[in-house]
C-alpha cells in the first residue's frame, strides 16, 4: 500500500536512500509513466524503495491563482495511480510561497539529501526548480555529484503521431469531450472521483436514478452524455451512462453536475465516495420538449452505452487496475 507523506514530514527510516522521481506528473500520463517507470527500474535494481516527489498545489495555481487550472489528477487520484504502478510512497510537498523562494542549492541538500536522503534521481529532461527557476537538469546533475546521489533525464515522451504527449493536450481534448483519444495519451481512462450526494431525484421518477457528484469548478470536461464505468467505494464495478451538465430540459440554471445512471443496480448510495471512468462521448446536452421525449433519448442512450462497453479493452495494465 503506498504511503502519503507530508513534505513537512520526517520520512520515516526504511523508505530513506531510494530512487525518487521528481515532478508535479498531473495526469500520470504515458509520458510521466516513461519517468515513473524508470524510477522504478532504477529502485529495482539497487534494490531500494522507489518514491515520488510532487508538488500540492501545482505550482500554476499557486503563482496564477486567479486563472482556473483543469487539475487532471488530485492528490487522491495520483496516489492511487501511484499505487498502482508499484511505488513505495509519495511525498506532497506544499507549494507554498516560502517554498517557492527555497534556491535550488538550498532544495536539493534540504529536501533531497537531509529529508529524502535519496541514492538516486529520475526526472524529465526539462524540469527546473528553486526561486525563479534557477535550476535546471545540468545543475541537478553537479548537485548530484556533489552530494553524492545519481541523476536520470528522461526524454520527451511522443506519441505514435510524433507528438510529445502533454497535460495540456489532454485538458484540450478533454474539453472537446474526445476522451477516447485522452484515454490513448493517458494509457488509461479519465477518471474523476467524488462523493454521491443528494438530487433532485428526478431520475428516480423516470426510471433511472442516478449518482450525483459535484466535480471541481475548473474542470472543463466537455458537457453531454457519456458511456462510463462507475466504481463503488467497496470496489466493486459497474457500467452505465453518465450526464455532465446543467441538465436543460429540467434546469438549465445549476451548476454542473455529474449524474451517473448505474446499469443492473440498486442501492444507496449516498455519501460513498466513488470513480467514474469515461470511455466514449455519446452526445451532446439537448433540450426536449417534454419529460416523455427525454426518457426516449434516456432509453437509446442507455442502450449505446452497453454497446460501447460491451466491446471496449483494456488499454494497459494501468487501465485493467482502474476501470476493468
Amino acid at each position: 500500500m503506498l504511503a502519503r507523506i507530508a513534505g513537512d514530514v520526517p520520512l520515516p527510516a526504511h523508505l530513506r536512500g531510494g530512487v525518487v522521481a521528481i515532478g508535479n506528473f498531473d495526469g500520470v500520463h504515458r509520458g510521466h509513466q516513461a519517468v515513473l517507470e524508470r524510477a522504478l527500474q532504477e529502485a529495482q535494481k539497487r534494490g531500494v524503495p522507489a518514491l515520488v516527489l510532487t508538488f500540492h498545489p501545482h505550482p500554476r495555481k499557486f503563482f496564477r491563482p486567479q486563472v482556473p487550472l483543469f487539475v487532471l489528477t488530485p492528490s487522491q487520484m495520483k496516489a492511487k495511480l501511484l499505487d498502482r504502478l508499484g511505488f513505495a510512497a509519495v511525498v506532497e510537498q506544499e507549494f507554498t510561497s516560502g517554498f517557492s523562494t527555497k534556491s535550488a542549492e538550498d532544495f536539493v541538500a534540504s529536501i533531497l539529501r537531509d529529508n529524502l536522503g535519496i541514492c538516486h534521481a529520475v526526472t524529465g529532461f526539462n524540469f527546473h526548480f528553486g526561486k525563479n527557476r534557477q535550476g535546471g537538469p545540468a545543475f541537478l546533475m553537479d548537485a548530484g555529484e556533489r552530494y553524492g546521489f545519481g541523476v536520470t533525464l528522461v526524454d520527451a515522451f511522443r506519441d505514435e503521431g510524433a507528438q510529445i504527449i502533454s497535460s495540456s493536450r489532454i485538458r484540450e481534448l478533454l474539453a472537446q469531450g474526445d476522451v477516447e483519444q485522452a484515454a490513448g495519451l493517458l494509457g488509461y481512462r479519465f477518471t474523476v472521483c467524488g462523493k454521491v450526494i443528494d438530487g433532485q431525484k428526478l431520475g428516480r421518477t423516470l426510471g433511472f436514478p442516478t449518482a450525483n457528484m459535484c466535480l471541481p469548478s475548473e474542470v472543463e470536461l466537455r458537457e453531454g452524455i457519456y458511456a462510463v464505468r462507475f466504481r463503488r467505494a467497496d470496489g466493486s464495478l459497474h457500467d452505465g451512462v453518465a450526464s455532465f451538465g446543467r441538465r436543460p430540459t429540467v434546469d438549465d440554471n445549476g451548476a454542473p453536475l455529474l449524474e451517473t445512471f448505474v446499469f443492473d443496480f440498486s442501492g444507496n448510495l449516498y455519501g460513498e465516495v466513488c470513480e467514474v471512468s469515461f470511455f466514449s462521448y455519446l452526445r451532446g446536452e439537448e433540450k426536449f420538449d417534454g419529460l416523455e421525449s427525454l426518457v426516449a433519448q434516456m432509453k437509446r442512450d442507455e442502450q449505446e452505452a452497453r454497446a460501447v462497453l460491451a466491446a471496449v479493452r483494456p488499454l494497459s495494465e494501468l487501465d485493467a487496475a482502474i476501470s476493468f
